[in-house]
Formats: structure tokens, C-alpha cells, sequence
């Protein structure tokens, strides 16, 4: 392998690393999937180094090293990419696609992810805590309230992440809102136990990935990691408390039982 067709090689695994990364998959698949990757393109080996908001790759070919690093930026989770890009790895070892078909798809996926529709998306997550106020003991009534709270609030959340805003104050001002528009079935008695309706509604809010991730990566060694995704779910919780007791002053309703 000549250094121009190293250099495409450190570029792609960069390229395709950063792509999962930023959509949500956890280390040690981002660090396999690379890994596989590079060497099925002609590398004799290569090394990954992760961190919060960067990845670093060494490859190596003919003995001669190469070293680039690349910035991760949180895109939002999306796994279809994550899993696009894994398929990626397995294609090239199988023969079926060359540098230049991946380099083709991994431009499609960061220009073009595929997403569900924001409508849909929005409608089955305040169906899901619909049905989570049902299993709290919820009447019709209240499921209708959390139905409701949590379509504003989704869409808020949905707004503000399309426009870039800061996760910790989405997360809390999404809070808020759900959280004030939940409260009003206590203030107009709408069902037996209109309370219950504030606490489904902002289970959409609660950051299972980054958790998940975080506890795979400290059982994988990806300690940095771990401690870095941890920290950062526990900061989306506060925001969320902190939305939620700020809609609690204003509308005096302080207890969610």
C-alpha cells in the first residue's frame, strides 16, 4: 500500500469512528468496527484512541506509522447509522465494497442520515408515556393530560435540538414546559390522580443511552469514557430537575404524589 492509499485509509476509519461515535454507539463497537475496517482496506494494523469529544487513530503499513485525530461532535442518537457503518467493516472484508464505495457511503450517511419522521417520532413517545401513566394507575383522563404534555414538550425538545441549542438547557426548558402543561390537570381536577400525569410525562426525558454506555464502557475498561458519559447523564438529569422544579414555583403544584 503506497502513502496516498494510506492516507485514504486513516481518512475512512476516522471518518467512519467519528460517524458512530457521534451517533450514539459505545467504545468498544466503534473501536472494533474501525479497527476491522482499516485492515480489511490494506493496513497492517491500526490503534484507536477515544476520548470525550475527539478520536485518535494510528495506522500502520510497510512500518510506517500514521497518526491523525479528528473531533467528535454529539449529533443526536441515531443507531441506523451506527449499524450502517458497522455493515461498512463486514462489506469490505467480504470484497463486497472498495475504498471508494465506503467513501461513498460514509459521505451519504453524514450528509443525508436517515431519520424518522419528527411527527412520528414525537406522537409514539407521547403514546409511550401515555401508556407509562397507565401503568402508574393513570385513568383515561390523566393518560390523555400526559398524551399531551408530552407532545408539546417532545416538540420543544425536537426545535430546540434542530436548532442547536445546548442538550442541558433542552433538556430543561423541555422539562419545564411538559412539566407546566402536566401540572394543569391538577389545577382544573382532571381524573382521580392528576399527579400522576407529572411524573410519566418527562420519563421521555430520562437519558437511558448515554447510561447504557457509560456502564458498558467502564465493564470494558473505556474508563475515561465511562466516567465522561456518566457525568454527562448526570448533568441532563439535573437540567431535567431543575425544569421541573421551576415549573412547579410557577404553577404552586409541588408533589407529583
Amino acid at each position: 500500500m503506497n502513502q496516498q492509499q494510506h492516507q485514504n485509509v486513516i481518512r475512512l476509519g476516522l471518518w467512519a469512528g467519528q460517524l458512530m461515535l457521534q451517533h450514539g454507539a459505545d467504545s468498544k463497537l466503534a473501536e472494533t468496527t474501525v479497527h476491522r475496517l482499516c485492515t480489511a482496506l490494506g493496513a497492517d494494523w491500526a490503534d484507536i484512541a477515544i476520548t470525550a469529544n475527539s478520536l485518535m487513530l494510528t495506522t500502520v503499513s510497510n512500518k510506517e506509522f500514521l497518526t491523525k485525530v479528528r473531533r467528535v461532535v454529539d449529533r443526536g442518537i441515531n443507531l441506523k447509522v451506527v449499524c450502517d457503518v458497522a455493515g461498512l467493516a463486514e462489506m469490505v472484508e467480504r470484497g463486497v465494497a472498495d475504498e471508494y464505495e465506503v467513501e461513498r457511503r460514509l459521505r451519504q450517511l453524514s450528509d443525508k442520515p436517515k431519520k424518522y419522521n419528527r411527527w412520528l417520532v414525537a406522537g409514539v413517545v407521547a403514546l409511550s408515556c401515555a401508556c407509562f401513566c397507565f401503568l402508574f394507575g393513570g385513568g383515561l383522563q390523566e393518560c390523555a393530560v400526559t398524551l399531551v404534555a408530552s407532545l408539546v414538550g417532545m416538540t420543544v425538545r425536537q426545535q430546540l435540538g434542530h436548532q442547536h441549542v445546548n442538550p442541558l438547557i433542552n433538556f430543561a426548558v423541555t422539562a419545564f414546559v411538559a412539566t407546566t402543561i402536566a401540572s394543569c390537570g391538577v389545577l382544573f381536577n382532571i381524573g382521580e390522580q392528576p399527579r400522576i400525569a407529572m411524573a410519566a410525562t418527562v420519563l421521555m426525558l430520562v437519558p437511558g443511552l448515554p447510561s447504557i454506555n457509560a456502564v458498558s464502557d467502564a465493564v470494558e475498561g473505556y474508563m475515561s469514557m465511562a466516567v465522561a458519559r456518566w457525568a454527562f447523564a448526570t448533568l441532563l438529569v439535573m437540567a431535567t430537575g431543575i425544569g421541573i422544579m421551576l415549573a412547579m414555583m410557577t404553577t404552586g403544584v409541588w408533589s407529583w404524589v
